[in-house]
């Protein structure tokens, strides 16, 4: 028997193909995969949001509240400029600062970080929600007692971390604290200050050591 690579064993003859036929069969055979029915043809497209302004409602500080908003609105944006809660500070802009620090479901947040339309069906709490009517958190009151503020600028960014953290664990220890304020840029170097209040008001509820 021949070896196979013998060339005095006939083979059978190849098709001749020629380059314009090898196209025309790969453009049909890509168009028909195109048009065949695909298993996500019938999903329902998402709803597109923009460039127009578009009703956007929230739970803010405890209460719903509905406003035309771009899409591109930022949290931060939203409460500051369409509700007029001030006490939302934007430092940065870019989420290096946490000067603009809510809560999302008592989880902290930068809300210059997170666009408005993404904290629907979320519960937002903003400093100016912290307080119980006129009682101060003990976070807030304890910043006021010791004097863990100068500008003021970083101070309700800090007092929602802080409370957080508080809220979380009251027996937070000084490295707890740190922690929580890590991200916190303080131009002023009130850190020491911040630390003391925060470590008063989970021991005494929100009362510096010598003032009960």
């Amino acid at each position: 028997m021949a070896p196979p690579d013998d060339d005095s064993v006939p083979k059978p003859l190849l098709p001749q193909l020629s380059r314009r036929a090898f196209f025309k069969g790969a453009g049909a055979s890509a168009l028909s995969t195109t048009l065949a029915p695909s298993a996500h043809a019938a999903d329902p497209s998402p709803p597109v949001l923009g460039p127009e302004p578009t009703s956007l409602t929230l739970s803010i500080n405890g209460r719903t509240v509905t406003v035309q908003a771009d899409p591109a609105t930022t949290l931060a944006e939203l409460v500051r400029n369409h509700l007029g809660l001030t006490g939302t500070k934007i430092g940065c802009d870019r989420g290096a600062c946490s000067a603009c620090t809510v809560w999302l479901d008592g989880e902290v947040a930068a809300s210059c970080m997170t666009l408005a339309f993404d904290a629907r069906g979320r519960k937002v709490t903003t400093i100016e929600g912290l307080a119980k009517g006129e009682e101060l958190h003990p976070v807030q009151r304890a910043f006021v007692e010791n004097d863990a503020m100068q500008c003021g600028f970083c101070t309700p960014g800090m007092v929602m971390s802080c409370a957080a953290l508080v809220d979380r664990n009251p027996k937070c220890t000084l490295d707890d604290v740190k922690q929580a304020v890590s991200g916190h840029l303080c131009r002023c170097g009130t850190y020491p200050n911040v630390f003391k209040a925060t470590l008063a008001a989970a021991k005494g509820g929100g009362k510096a050591k010598g003032n009960s």
